[in-house]
């Protein structure tokens, strides 16, 4: 399977409609509304001039996820962190390792060209989502424990997560 990054653009905006489901969104809290799912659009549009990026995963050219990094502060540190989704009609086929991947190599492109770019980068997976704390481990990331996760942020609220953590430099 051909696996590749493409930046999130305006045409992205099905691919967003078909990850807000009961099942693709019940670690975060589940579905949102049309209204937010629009809000979350336009900051995944705008990301780029905040210095991240999301990714629309394509596989063999067709959508079958997403994939991000951003900056964010963390227990008064600023950090980049990670998400990702994966359509369900592609998993348990090495999409999410690969995609994690190619997102790790472009993140670390950006911190090498950048001495002041946060050197850190975490994941929060709910504690209760093998899957995703399975791909932390497998990128190669190190758990520092279960956390309370505010998601989304200045949302008020918190997730039972892991903080998984991979240093870039």
């Amino acid at each position: 399977m051909d696996v590749r990054l493409d930046p999130w653009s305006d045409s992205r905006f099905a691919l967003l409609e078909r990850i807000n489901t009961p099942a693709m969104r019940r670690h975060v809290g589940g579905p949102e509304t049309p209204e937010q799912l629009l809000h979350r659009h336009r900051r995944y549009l705008a990301l780029p001039a905040q210095g991240g990026v999301m990714f629309a995963v394509l596989a063999d050219g067709a959508p079958a996820g997403s994939i991000a990094y951003h900056r964010r502060e963390w227990r008064g540190e600023e950090i980049w962190e990670t998400g990702w989704n994966v359509l369900p009609e592609f998993q348990g086929r090495g999409l999410a390792v690969a995609a994690g991947r190619l997102m790790l190599a472009a993140l670390r492109e950006a911190v090498a060209a950048d001495a002041a770019a946060p050197g850190t980068l975490h994941a929060f997976p709910a504690a209760d989502n093998a899957a995703s704390n399975a791909l932390c481990a497998r990128l190669g990331f190190t758990d520092a424990g279960p956390c309370e996760f505010e998601y989304p942020q200045r949302s008020g609220r918190f997730l039972r997560s892991h903080d998984w953590r991979l240093a870039l430099r």
